[in-house]
């Protein structure tokens, strides 16, 4: 006996009857306003590559826009049901999109290798990213930055104006400098836990980011990062206190920005502080 269909209502979408429901697990949150959907898919230039890779695609509100600007998207997604929709239920529901630009790839993208997803050429990256894994996200397209020139999305309010803070500001940290060496960041706009499926207990926020080109470290990025992430475990210490385990000399130790704070301090100026720690370094040995 056959199961007897759910009436759809009037103006209902296929995708809310597609069976995909929001994982705790999975961090998920359904973005289901096509206006916020929108103004994120607009978020990315793409100019100079030819694939935008979508992480967390869920049911393909984001995923439509951009298809609908012509991009090739590939979408990562590690969540079964939404796979099953995006490569079925989702054609169906929009027909007169350019399908043959799309494709769906059960992957994890903390272990992907930007390499082997575009045959080593440049992409830019977009998504509503789950709040539990946003920031590490970010770590990995620096970590594999040449093969990413441009980066959006959505995060966590707090977490996309840390990305983005400048010196002075409460929220500035390792991932403000460490983003902000090597791409130009621009938080663009808040989005309220009302467009979400289920709603978020927090606003999340939208940002972006642009390589910057030709971008070459006088010094180790080993040991900026080192540098960097050790002044902010205590941040609310001098440098000449919370960077004590690299055995600086007495010398060095002694010179004026080692009484600043590590949110004082530039991107810039952590560069010129690991130069200082490295020459010091060499000339203790």
């Amino acid at each position: 006996m056959k199961k007897k269909q759910p009436n759809r209502k009037k103006g209902q979408s296929r995708a809310q009857h597609a069976g995909v429901k929001a994982k705790k697990h999975l961090g998920q949150h359904f973005l289901k306003s096509e206006e916020t959907a929108l103004k994120i898919a607009q978020t990315l230039e793409a100019a100079n590559y030819d694939l935008v890779v979508e992480i967390g695609p869920g049911t393909g509100v984001l995923t439509k826009h951009l298809l609908a600007r012509n991009l090739k998207v590939l979408a990562l997604e590690i969540d079964r049901e939404s796979i099953a929709y995006l490569e079925a239920g989702f054609g169906l529901n929009h027909p007169n999109l350019p399908l043959q630009n799309f494709s769906v790839s059960e992957q994890d993208f903390l272990k992907a290798d930007l390499a082997t997803l575009n045959q080593g050429k440049e992409m830019g990256i977009t998504g509503n990213f789950p709040y539990n894994i946003s920031t590490q996200i970010v770590f990995k397209v620096l970590e594999q930055r040449q093969f990413v020139p441009e980066f959006s999305g959505m995060f966590q309010k707090e977490v996309a104006q840390r990305i983005c803070a400048k010196p002075g500001s409460k929220v500035y940290g390792i991932l403000s400098v460490l983003t902000q060496v090597f791409y130009e960041t621009q938080y663009l706009f808040t989005v309220p836990p009302g467009v979400f499926n289920p709603p978020p207990k927090v606003d999340s926020g939208v940002m972006h980011m642009r390589r910057k080109e030709n971008q070459e470290l006088p010094v180790s990025e080993s040991l900026l990062f080192k540098v960097v992430k050790q002044a902010f475990q205590q941040r609310r210490k001098t440098l000449r206190n919370s960077l004590k385990n690299f055995q600086l000399s007495d010398t060095l130790r002694e010179e004026a920005i080692f009484n600043k704070r590590p949110e004082q301090l530039h991107y810039t100026e952590f560069i010129e502080l690991t130069q200082k720690i490295a020459i010091d370094a060499v000339s203790n040995q």
